[in-house]
């Protein structure tokens, strides 16, 4: 809309200010105490109250925008709830939850192309396809995250290194944006779009289909080769050794040693995938029955109940001694073997213990991921451990991964490596805590690192445009302005990182006083 030019000022004897217009004051309608929530992290960390809606269809979710205007509230999508932090947490405001929006729209197993709604989990979409020889692309280390919170994200795996992040395989989506204008957006369509929804952790509108193209395969079986390394440089050089001959990569370390030499000892797995005719049972290992991971442990032991038994060592002492038999384990004949196993159970190591996160109550955990480019990976990795000594907070797991750069607008993505590491959180430790996260950010921003907003807890305002660049930010703004005009699309994590928004009386008072 084009704007008018003002009117020629008019010379009167005592000039009188106009007052803007009053703004009509929004709507109670649209506030049902029905749907009044307590919505949490998935750590654990922080909760906050809001009107969770779960819309099933289109119409329905474009009424809880028509809801959210009336009643001068903002939205924040939630999809599987999986992020660590407040990234779907929107205070007394308006929470989307997208998870009944769950459908596979169209599936073709000739082309390996699927089209699915936002809220259909990895877990239901494995199950979908493995029958007919496919895997997921990228999977996330639970497969309880969702398509439209992979996208929102840009998730990445334990074959980043080779696959890139979730939206390299996304060849259209559908979007929903705050007016109510639904938009389809291909790379050759709009490629800012494009380039910016995935990745822009639901600011710029919701997505209603995604079609993804899934990876063939022909066994449901991969072969993994442990190896066990003394420290971060021998696990960066092994990363570099095996990464043209593997399909996945991943490391744990023991965070607790500090000495001199093995901070980041630890155990990698490097799988590939079977190649047509080595599996002579593929037909079997291809089954959902043969994938799902067991309900017990050592054939008896119910895993509904371990995060009990886990309890008693959820603390300094219990971690660095189940730490430390972990390391040792490497110790026994064959250790080192390789082995069977399943696409299931190798990718989603995060689901063997049902709520192991409950060990960590009352103060919850956080999860702190670093990216740094590989010519400074061990050092500041290095430096984070022990860092974390001094500080006397030391992380309980740990997890490492070998990425490459993408062309994703908000990227988390380098040519190097991450770190993932779970703090708990305690009454006690909370500040330090921060405080320690902040300093580790100043170490990975001076490497030229980055951060992934699925995980943050902690980082502060104006820490996405130093690793991100200015110019990055002013785009991403720019489409948001577009976009979303009215900012009707905020989180918790949006206002930590970017700012209050304005709302949209307020952007309206605004528009009328500058006249």
């Amino acid at each position: 809309m084009k704007r008018r030019s003002a009117p020629a000022p008019v010379v009167v004897a005592k000039p009188r200010r106009e007052r803007p217009p009053k703004v009509a004051p929004p709507s109670t309608d649209a506030l049902l105490p029905d749907h009044l929530e307590w919505v949490e992290a998935w750590g654990m960390e922080s909760k906050s109250m809001s009107y969770v809606f779960r819309p099933s269809t289109l119409d329905q979710l474009k009424e809880v925008f028509v809801r959210a205007r009336s009643a001068g509230r903002t939205i924040a999508l939630k999809g599987g709830g999986r992020s660590y932090g407040d990234a779907f947490q929107n205070s007394e405001e308006f929470v989307l939850d997208l998870s009944r929006m769950n459908r596979v729209l169209d599936w073709n197993p000739e082309t390996g192309i699927l089209v699915a709604e936002p809220g259909l989990r990895i877990a239901e979409l494995w199950r979908y396809i493995i029958g007919d020889g496919y895997w997921p692309p990228v999977v996330s280390g639970t497969m309880f995250t969702t398509m439209g919170g992979c996208a929102s994200m840009n998730i990445h795996g334990k074959n980043a290194y080779d696959a890139g992040p979730f939206g390299n395989f996304i060849t259209e989506f559908e979007i929903l944006l705050p007016s109510g204008e639904l938009r389809t957006v291909t790379r050759e369509s709009d490629r800012e779009l494009f380039h910016a929804a995935i990745s822009g952790f639901g600011m710029l509108g919701v997505f209603t289909k995604i079609t993804l193209k899934m990876k063939r395969i022909y066994s449901g079986n991969l072969e993994v080769t442990p190896r066990y390394v003394r420290n971060f440089d021998e696990m960066i050089e092994a990363f570099d050794e095996n990464e043209h001959r593997m399909d996945y990569m991943v490391g744990w370390c023991d965070c607790f040693a500090n000495g001199r030499g093995n901070v980041g000892r630890g155990e990698m797995h490097f799988a590939r995938h079977l190649q047509p005719g080595e599996d002579r049972m593929l037909a079997q290992t291809l089954r959902v029955k043969n994938q799902d991971l067991p309900d017990l442990l050592m054939g008896f032991i119910p895993k509904s109940i371990l995060h009990k038994l886990m309890i008693p060592f959820v603390n300094n002492t219990g971690m660095r001694l189940i730490n430390s038999a972990k390391w040792n384990a490497r110790l026994k004949p064959g250790a080192s073997k390789p082995y069977l196993q399943s696409h299931a159970a190798f990718a989603f190591l995060l689901d063997y213990i049902p709520e192991w996160k409950q060990t960590y109550r009352p103060g919850g955990l956080i999860q702190y991921q670093s990216f740094v480019p590989a010519d400074k990976a061990a050092k500041i990795f290095t430096q984070q451990i022990r860092l974390s000594h001094k500080r006397g907070i030391i992380p309980y797991l740990s997890v490492t991964k070998k990425h490459k750069r993408d062309d994703f607008l908000i990227s988390h993505g380098v040519d190097g490596f991450s770190l993932a590491l779970d703090y708990p959180v305690t009454a006690a430790n909370k500040a330090n805590l921060w405080k320690l996260c902040h300093e580790m950010d100043e170490l990975v921003l001076a490497a030229g690192g980055r951060f992934y907003f699925a995980k943050d807890s902690t980082m502060r305002q104006g820490t996405p445009a130093r690793y991100l660049g200015a110019e990055a930010v002013r785009r991403f703004e720019a489409l948001k302005a577009a976009c979303d005009p009215e900012n009707i699309l905020c989180t918790a994590l949006y206002r930590r990182l970017f700012g209050e928004p304005k709302r949209a009386e307020n952007l309206l008072s605004d528009k009328v006083a500058s006249l």
